[in-house]
């Protein structure tokens, strides 16, 4: 457990309604600081409205709670202050510099001794020998470090970021993570919403939500513990026929193809088994091996509920 005792994110019951739906469904989330707390679930789950929410754009319909210890409700605007925020998609202006980007930005967080922050907001992400290049014509690693620095210049306590690797390749990816530890080491808090398996191993602690509702959180080891998912690694012939078949049998949870092996998970060795029974014959080899957070997370969406 990390030492701070305050949490930075402390929130209860945060609900959302739109056209009659529960976007976010009763959600509780506590984070502490300088910690990485991942946010997973498919699209549509309400990742990004309780971010809003989170950082005051959007009031709750119902719960409470607060965020860098104020209010959700009713200082929200001094969360704005504290918070960097970063959307999904590239925010800035794309026919500026990356420097003039971080001197508007700058001006409008009224950010003292400007011109010294936007330097170091430059040197933290090697951004100085681009600094004249507009923004429009970076690439989207590029973009995503001008987003991030941006997002720093205001010296935030909290940052929220919203899918932010969606696009990047994964040299980028890596240094952006690489990154985002160092923060958390200076004492950064970081919320980051992510569809990449790779990226959530990074994260301290996870939580999981579909159609709105929190299904699951904890660390990455705790979540496959808690999950208690059998899973086993098929090789041999026929594996696109087998692949059909165990897809259409309910008990079994995950059904992957890796190459030349089929990856399989189900909630037991026994259902596991009566599935396999019928359809394996010679040459078909069955391995036993450990679950990963993908497998977790499918199975996670196969047993949720639609909220339409």
């Amino acid at each position: 457990m990390h030492p701070a005792a305050t949490p930075i994110i402390d929130v209860r019951g945060l609900t959302k309604h739109y056209s009659g739906r529960a976007v976010v469904d009763h959600l509780d989330i506590r984070v502490l600081q300088g910690r990485i707390y991942g946010f997973l679930g498919p699209n549509g789950s309400g990742k990004t409205t309780t971010i809003r929410m989170l950082c005051g754009l959007l009031t709750p319909d119902e719960g409470e709670g607060t965020c860098l210890g104020h209010d959700i409700r009713t200082e929200s605007r001094m969360i704005k202050r504290q918070v960097g925020y970063m959307t999904q998609k590239f925010g800035l202006y794309e026919d500026l510099s990356i420097e003039e980007n971080l001197d508007f930005i700058a001006r409008v967080y009224q950010v003292a001794q400007r011109k010294e922050k936007v330097e170091e907001a430059l040197a933290r992400l090697d951004l100085e020998s681009r600094r004249a290049q507009l923004a429009g014509a970076l690439s989207g690693g590029w973009k995503q470090r001008l987003a991030l620095a941006a997002c720093l210049l205001h010296s935030p306590r909290l940052l929220l970021l919203d899918e932010p690797t969606a696009g990047v390749d994964p040299k980028a990816r890596r240094d952006f993570w690489d990154q985002l530890h160092d923060l958390a080491a200076a004492g950064l808090t970081v919320l980051v919403s992510t569809h990449y398996m790779d990226e959530a191993e990074r994260c301290h602690e996870l939580a999981y939500i579909s159609f709105g509702r929190l299904l699951a959180h904890g660390t990455a080891d705790e979540l496959i513990a808690h999950a208690a998912l059998v899973t086993c690694e098929i090789t041999g012939p026929g594996l696109d026929r087998l692949a059909r078949a165990l897809r259409a049998d309910r008990s079994i949870k995950t059904v992957a193809s890796f190459g030349a092996t089929l990856h399989l998970g189900a909630r037991s060795q026994a259902a596991l088994d009566a599935a396999l029974a019928p359809l394996t014959g010679p040459g078909i080899q069955v391995r036993r091996v450990q679950p990963t957070l993908e497998d977790v997370f499918i199975a996670l969406m196969q047993d949720a509920k639609d909220n339409y």
